[in-house]
């Protein structure tokens, strides 16, 4: 049994419910799971190893998970580290591209792999920034998570560290 950490960062939940996934297939492949914010982080050293997750904002992953990986780097690369982001909506999942800063986080972190997951919009939920960004961008509202393939990777994950 491993003690895992994963630490996700969403401004509306849809990421963190994806989180939540994730530590349940962790946690039905035999790990002990904590599941706490980026800000709730104090120290990573205690853990096995390490899942970070962060929504998408204005092409960038959150700025807590980023603060996270800064204040932690050392640690993070000492453990096997996995990343998630969300964020493509529609169909197709749009936009297509990588958040320029995925890579530097994966690298500070040392991370096995970076899956980026699509996310949902709820305008209902939105500030008046958030709501014209969406207009600008034509985000399409709806929920476009595939929680079976949240799963699939999470057990990849588990099977992945039962190896390690």
């Amino acid at each position: 049994m491993r003690h895992i950490l994963v630490s996700v960062a969403s401004r509306h939940g849809s990421t963190a419910e994806i989180g939540e996934e994730v530590a349940l297939e962790l946690a039905r492949a035999g790990n002990f799971v904590d599941v706490l914010e980026p800000d709730e982080v104090d120290r990573v050293d205690d853990y096995d190893a390490v899942v970070l997750g962060s929504a998408v904002y204005v092409g960038r992953l959150a700025v807590s998970l980023r603060a996270l990986v800064e204040r932690q780097g050392g640690q993070l690369r000492d453990k096997p580290v996995w990343l998630f982001w969300s964020g493509p909506l529609g169909d197709p999942p749009l936009p297509p591209t990588v958040p320029d800063d995925v890579r530097a986080v994966v690298s500070a972190a040392d991370a096995h792999d970076a899956r980026c997951f699509t996310g949902a919009l709820d305008r209902g939920g939105l500030d008046l920034s958030e709501r014209a960004l969406v207009a600008l961008t034509h985000a399409e509202p709806g929920d476009f998570r595939d929680f079976e393939d949240v799963r699939h990777w999470a057990r990849d994950v588990a099977r992945e560290l039962a190896a390690v």
